[in-house]
């Protein structure tokens, strides 16, 4: 029999780890997220301030990198961990520092990579780590690769040290007995980035998924991608590891596609998109005994399918092949919500110092600015736990 609908408005559930201070620091940063105008200028006078050196770090830090991240360090999130997991959430920590873009500047992200690790292994409520190939190696060189275009042996040698790395990072994850996701970035590089996902699960993922590649599924192609991928896995013995999420770079594809005059690999609307992910998350609960997967999502509705897909399929709450994530600082009223019923969730929880993770906050802005009703669904809901908790004093 099914179960009703979850009531993904109980604000009580949602927010029971904020204090009325945080609610009103969450309040005053969504309704500016709200206005795009203000959007703009905070980050052009933010980016200016801090070029002339005026003292404004402090606060960015009271505002938004409070709302989106855990702490400048690895032991800064300690009680963000810690205060996530007493609401039986779990954390993805995710150093969010653009790299600097040099083999010195890799070999630090892959140093910091490995510390993660080290440290979610003394630490119950972090079972996955998160890599981002643009901080281990070049861009440019991995488009290249994927354009077929001629390397010089440098560059060959360059972009096998990113694999290096990768492999490097992702060994010790497997012996830890940790998970870790590859994130999902432009598509001029995505075929390169899913090789080495690949090649990493063919070799870490025989008895269990330890590496999970990412499907932004805004792009049309995606979900025939992932079928495929499955097939390969199968083929080649090993468990294919998946996150789903919807995609953070749409207005950059479209833009490159028009400019280089190329089919744009974007869904010509949102409701495409929504229809391929939730049409992965059927694919990956029919074929759960061959994947682990991860629905990273802030759309209720699909969070809503997904347990009434397990629920169809008599897939255990703790099943621990499937797991929702979501970002920290957004869409608390999924993530706590599901953990509460007893849902394996987690947050990505990004961190670094406040001035090397601000292009990753100003994307969080524009996100939310361009996401139909992101922001304003998150601003009602703040809104209406502190109406609820003034009411209840």
């Amino acid at each position: 029999m099914q179960s009703d609908p979850i009531n993904f408005d109980d604000t009580a559930t949602a927010f029971a780890h904020r204090t009325n201070g945080e609610l009103k620091n969450s309040h005053f940063v969504f309704a500016s997220m709200s206005k795009p105008w203000m959007v703009n200028i905070g980050t052009i006078m933010t980016t200016w301030a801090l070029k002339v050196k005026l003292p404004v770090k402090g606060l960015i830090k009271r505002t938004l990198f409070n709302q989106f991240c855990g702490g400048e360090s690895i032991k800064d999130c300690s009680h963000t961990i810690n205060l996530l997991g007493d609401h039986n959430v779990q954390t993805i920590l995710d150093y969010s520092v653009e790299g600097i873009n040099n083999e010195d500047g890799y070999n630090d992200t892959r140093d910091e990579a490995l510390r993660v690790v080290d440290f979610a292994a003394t630490n119950d409520h972090i079972p996955f780590c998160v890599l981002k190939l643009s901080g281990l190696g070049s861009t440019d060189l991995m488009t290249k690769a994927q354009n077929k275009e001629k390397l010089t042996e440098i560059e060959k040698t360059k972009l096998y040290n990113v694999e290096l790395r990768v492999d490097e990072i992702v060994k010790k994850v497997s012996d830890k007995g940790l998970m870790i996701m590859i994130d999902a970035e432009e598509s001029w590089f995505q075929n390169f980035i899913d090789g080495v996902a690949y090649r990493m699960m063919e070799k870490y993922n025989k008895d269990r998924p330890v590496v999970y590649n990412t499907y932004q599924l805004y792009r049309h192609d995606v979900l025939d991608r992932m079928k495929r991928a499955l097939i390969q896995a199968q083929t080649d013995g090993y468990y294919l590891g998946v996150k789903l999420v919807r995609g953070a770079y749409m207005e950059k594809e479209r833009e490159r596609a028009e400019e280089m005059e190329y089919e744009s690999p974007i869904h010509p609307d949102k409701a495409s998109v929504d229809k391929d992910y939730d049409e992965s998350l059927r694919f990956c609960i029919e074929h759960i005994d061959k994947m682990g997967v991860c629905a990273g999502t802030h759309n209720e509705k699909s969070a809503q399918l997904l347990v009434q897909l397990m629920e169809e399929q008599g897939i255990s709450k703790k099943d621990n092949r499937i797991l929702f994530a979501q970002l920290l600082g957004m869409s608390d009223n999924i993530s706590f919500k599901l953990a509460d019923l007893g849902f394996n969730v987690a947050k990505y929880v990004p961190y670094g110092p406040v001035e090397k993770v601000l292009p990753y906050l100003f994307r969080r802005a524009e996100e939310n600015t361009s996401i139909a009703g992101q922001s304003g669904r998150e601003y009602m809901l703040v809104k209406k736990e502190l109406k609820r908790r003034k009411k209840s004093a």
